[in-house]
């Protein structure tokens, strides 16, 4: 039986939200080992004058309590 625990993390980027999530996954493995998927809870998107400038993502990660 494998332990498993979540923690949300929330990114940002100019250019997608992919690299939104990217962004998340890579700095949360920094301190949090194990990791097995990911879920983008949600997406959003920060608008100035008139064009998006920031994408941004709430992510859920799921990992092995090892």
């Amino acid at each position: 039986m494998a332990v498993m625990k979540v923690i949300e993390v929330m990114a940002n980027s100019d250019k997608s939200w992919e690299e939104a999530t990217v962004k998340a996954i890579k700095h949360a493995s920094k301190s949090v080992k194990h990791i097995k998927s990911a879920f983008v809870q949600s997406q959003s998107v920060v608008v100035k004058e008139g064009d998006v400038a920031e994408f941004r993502v709430n992510v859920k990660i799921t990992f092995e309590v090892k």
